[in-house]
């Protein structure tokens, strides 16, 4: 039997609660005080590389440029727009002056006055009509992830009284006159799409759709032509579709598929020599997705009978794909590589897809929206660990890859000062983990290095190259930046995720210690030299590497870590537990899911051993990842561990992604930054 001796820390409203989290603050402070002036180094550090004052490329929707700017000593972003002009080229997108607002400016959103008044501020969706007059937002002040709705009527400035509260964060407009968005229920999951109309009371809003399987989350959204609209009804396994064309926004909204188990599937509109098709991304003929086509109506019942245009392949994971009047869009994975291709439409149809390629080994592309149905161009986003995010427009019919902005990181930064590159780990039964090794081009990697390692490894979510302005101050100071692409992620395709979850999860955290053994024995680092990172179910690895492998590591670092995860799977009312059941089973109704889960779990399985040193942040208003379990980790740990330090770190006034406001992100970034830097200092040798 497992007796929690610290459950009663799960209630919020308690004094003792409180009382507890701010003890154990205060105690951190006074543990990392030697740590102040490393943390306003990186502070500066990072502040000097951000160009503070600065903007977006601006992009076009209806007769407005659109983009957002930031400016030195504010924390929040502002959303402007400008109008086109008649003798403006309609796909160059002006140049913003830097340090002046340009002419004919107009702030249609400032962050930082929404912001007033306020510990916490985020912005969860934003979306202009087409005509420009009305904008909606949704806000979260306090870090739950309950927004509330809002709209402004840009002509005159002023808020209408359509104020919706308690609802997730999405929305979509149809039209000038209806908006659509989400309620959720009692366990924060999005359950159902309501209409409403803008000027009329919210409680004449219409409820368009409800969704009672507690597996499944509900989403809204329309087509870059606005022609229809689409309501996704999504578990971890299986989805359907509804439409409604945009020109009916009162009627009924009818099915293309109804739900299979363990079958997804995505729609796009698309037209092909004038005729209206639905391309079709699907699973039904293998784990990696295929796509398919077919005439505008109901899909068919067997997925046999749609045109292929991409089979499906082991070594290929289709992501998405983007259609615009000329050409189609595809994202894709492969060999752990983000990938795009593209199909021009003509006179002849469907043709081949070409790949787009880069000059670097390890990188990341993608698409956006960006610009209009009929446009020539669309927006294309690269980066890579030693490359600063650049945003281009590829013109398909030429070719031409169109440089509109590359990340300007002041003090000049030097790409060529900085090298990455992949390592391939064999893992205990035999899988191929791929690692990506950053570090400065100069340190001498014949010796070992201080070394940071990080993983995540749910949900299929990928760590793909990106430019960090936060761990320059490591690659600066002799530290090499590892990352584990563990099983439980999507790198290699789905077939690497479905490999790391339910009862496989255990080859998350024996992989990324595979990979730390790996980085030993390869003399490019020592235990005592070495740190491991992970946050919210990267935390869950944190915490399952420092029960099961923790000799390997000088420290931990574990963000909103998910380390007590089989109670928090044992109670539906919490949100996000019903549907996780898809991702680590469901321990209620399986003693096989019950007994496996309890043999990771963190929090269960600490021992009287010695632990690495370990630092947990945590948020109070996280509804993600509960700041209890933290907090009751760090607590066991000291109870029950031979040797180690453990320190407890909770943000009082944030969510699961930390504080908000990027001076106070960066001071939060700085002070975890300095704690893995003070530790990998204490292991070097003297």
């Amino acid at each position: 039997m497992f007796v929690d001796d610290y459950e009663w820390l799960r209630d919020k409203e308690a004094a003792e609660t409180i009382a507890y989290l701010e003890a154990e603050n205060a105690y951190t402070d006074e543990v990392t005080k030697d740590q102040q002036q490393l943390q306003e180094d990186i502070f500066q550090e990072i502040k000097s590389r951000v160009k503070e004052t600065d903007m977006s490329v601006p992009s076009r929707d209806g007769d407005y440029w659109y983009y957002g700017r930031t400016e030195e000593g504010k924390s929040y972003f502002l959303s402007c727009r400008l109008p086109v002009l008649p003798d403006q080229d309609p796909w160059t997108p002006p140049v913003i002056p830097e340090n002046s607002a340009p002419e004919g400016e107009e702030i249609i959103l400032d962050g930082n006055m929404l912001a007033e008044g306020h510990e916490f501020f985020s912005l969860g969706g934003s979306g202009v009509t087409q005509s420009g007059r009305f904008l909606a937002y949704s806000t979260d002040t306090t870090g739950d992830e309950r927004y509330t709705l809002r709209i402004k009527d840009l002509a005159t400035g002023e808020l209408l009284e359509d104020t919706i509260e308690g609802i997730s964060s999405g929305l979509t407009w149809c039209g000038e006159e209806y908006l659509f968005y989400q309620r959720v229920d009692d366990a924060w999951r999005p359950d159902s799409v309501w209409r409403d109309k803008v000027g009329t009371p919210v409680t004449d809003d219409v409820r368009v759709f409800y969704e009672p399987d507690e597996r499944f989350w509900v989403g809204v959204s329309s087509d870059r032509m606005e022609k229809f609209l689409y309501i996704e009804s999504g578990s971890k396994l299986s989805s359907e579709i509804w439409v409604l064309e945009c020109d009916n926004p009162t009627g009924e909204f009818r099915c293309l598929r109804t739900r299979e188990a363990e079958v997804e599937y995505d729609v796009t509109y698309a037209e092909v020599g004038g005729e209206p098709r639905w391309l079709v991304l699907h699973n039904a003929h293998g784990p990696n997705f295929e796509l398919g086509e077919c005439p505008l109506g109901p899909l068919p019942d067997d997925l046999d009978d749609l045109r292929v245009l991409v089979p499906h392949r082991d070594t290929v994971r289709l992501n998405a794909v983007g259609a615009w009047a000329r050409y189609l869009v595809l994202s894709y994975r492969q060999e752990g590589a983000s990938k795009l291709a593209v199909m021009q439409l003509g006179e002849q149809g469907f043709t081949e897809f070409k790949e787009l390629e880069f000059d670097e080994e390890l990188y990341d592309v993608g698409f956006g929206t960006g610009h209009y149905w009929d446009a020539p161009c669309f927006r294309l986003s690269y980066d890579s660990f030693t490359t600063p995010a650049r945003l281009y427009d590829y013109w398909p019919a030429t070719g031409e890859l169109r440089l509109l902005k590359e990340q300007e990181i002041p003090g000049g930064y030097n790409r060529d000062d900085y090298v990455a590159h992949r390592l391939w780990v064999t893992a205990r039964d035999g899988a191929q983990v791929p690692v990506s090794v950053i570090h400065r081009a100069d340190l001498d990697m014949s010796v070992p290095n201080p070394t940071l390692l990080y993983g995540y490894g749910s949900y299929e979510s990928t760590i793909d190259p990106s430019m960090s302005i936060l761990w320059l101050s490591l690659l600066d100071r002799g530290i090499i930046v590892a990352v584990a692409h563990v099983r439980g992620g999507g790198e290699m395709g789905r077939l690497w995720y479905d490999n790391g979850k339910m009862l496989t999860k255990k080859n998350t955290f024996t992989d990324f210690i595979d990979v730390a053994d790996y980085l030993i024995s390869s003399n490019m680092t020592t235990p005592e030299l070495l740190v491991a990172q992970g946050g919210s179910a990267g935390g869950l690895l944190m915490g399952a590497v420092a029960n099961m492998g923790g000799d390997r590591f000088k420290a931990i670092h574990a963000a909103v870590p998910f380390v007590d995860p089989l109670t928090s799977i044992l109670m539906p009312a919490l949100p996000l537990t019903v549907i996780e059941w898809e991702e680590w089973g469901n321990p209620l109704e399986d003693v096989a899911v019950y007994d496996y889960m309890a043999s990771y779990s963190p929090y269960e399985n600490v021992e009287a051993k010695p632990y690495p040193n370990i630092l947990a942040s945590t948020s109070l208003n996280d509804t993600r990842v509960l700041y209890v379990e933290p907090a009751k980790w760090v607590a066991k740990l000291r109870d029950m561990a031979t040797s180690g330090d453990f320190l407890l770190k909770t943000e009082m006034s944030a969510g699961h992604g930390g504080v908000s406001g990027r001076y106070e992100s960066w001071k939060q970034a700085a002070f975890e930054h300095a704690w893995i830097i003070d530790q990998l200092q204490k292991g070097a040798p003297a």
